[in-house]
């Protein structure tokens, strides 16, 4: 099966405030790293407002130290009986209201500091830079993209798969990917996710593969092959009715089978696991259970390994 490789992880990274652009460390197919300060705005208002907010908060941390004095000399004067109970109050009313201020003077200057750091962008995750789309000298707004990043070190490869085909695949499917650029070297790949939902006009369903490129070698857009193995994936494997399934308290599930003993049919217990379900069909994989097993789906709540059954076809 063939398919597209797509980047795992593609971003389109934005400015995180209005400002200008004061320098681009980055340019288009350049490696980056996690944190890495791909961007920078010009800071100085941002800064200059910081100054005033940090000199704020001092101010406010003046006033409390100033408050708190105030309510110890009243404090002791209160014991003297120097001055009237009610100045006390008056007083620590007054610290309280200090302490609010100050404590609303250090969250602006956590929010100017915060601020200031938004001007510059650093790297999410390692990649390589798709495009670059500004300049320095260019104004941007909060929310406009600047640059693309796309991860490179796993990418994925999305498969169609037929219909007859995507029941036998599970996350234990053996997979192997052959990149065209890369020619006939096999890589390694895994089952990222089954979407069992069919595309109606080709009576397919999306599979997609996660493949390991630490190297860096694989480019997104570039078409590659898949090679499946399924006789690991589908040995075993059956879709019957949902209500087939009995679930366990220990989370196990299990199906009755019917199986021939003698003259009389017998359910046969067969412990089962889930590999897709849908629109009350169930894809199963077990032991001893094949295409054509017979299985019951009514009064198997009440049935036991080994007990005789009348059948009613269905």
């Amino acid at each position: 099966m063939s398919g597209t490789l797509t980047a795992e992880r593609q971003a389109w990274l934005s400015a995180r405030v209005d400002g200008l652009v004061s320098r681009v460390h980055v340019d288009a197919g350049d490696q980056v790293e996690p944190g890495q300060v791909l961007l920078e705005l010009d800071p100085a208002i941002a800064r200059q407002t910081l100054l005033r907010a940090q000199a704020e908060a001092a101010e406010a941390d003046a006033a409390v130290r100033e408050a708190e004095r105030l309510v110890t000399e009243a404090q002791r004067l209160v014991e003297h009986r120097a001055i009237a109970a009610t100045e006390l109050g008056a007083r620590t009313a007054a610290l309280d209201l200090a302490r609010a201020a100050a404590e609303s003077a250090r969250a602006s200057t956590r929010e100017q500091e915060e601020i200031v750091a938004r001007h510059t962008l650093p790297a999410p995750f390692s990649g390589v830079v798709a495009e670059k789309l500004t300049e320095t000298g260019e104004w941007v707004q909060r929310g406009t993209p600047v640059l693309s990043l796309i991860a490179t070190d796993r990418v994925r490869l999305d498969l169609r798969v037929p219909q007859e085909r995507f029941w036998q695949i599970d996350n234990d499917a053996r997979v192997r990917v052959f990149a065209d650029a890369l020619g006939g070297t096999p890589l390694p790949a895994s089952v990222d996710a089954r979407v069992p939902v069919t595309d109606a006009g080709t009576r397919t369903f999306l599979l997609r593969l996660l493949v390991d490129d630490a190297e860096g070698h694989l480019l997104p857009g570039t078409s590659a092959r898949a090679e499946i193995s399924l006789a690991q994936a589908g040995t075993g494997i059956v879709t019957i009715s949902r209500d087939a399934l009995l679930r366990h308290p220990d989370g196990s599930l299990s199906v009755y089978v019917v199986e021939d003993d003698g003259d009389q049919p017998v359910a046969r217990r067969r412990t089962v696991r889930i590999l897709h379900d849908q629109d009350g069909r169930v894809a199963v994989a077990g032991d001893d259970i094949a295409q054509g097993t017979r299985v019951v789906i009514r009064g198997n709540e009440a049935l036991t390994d080994g007990q005789p059954v009348d059948l009613v076809e269905r």
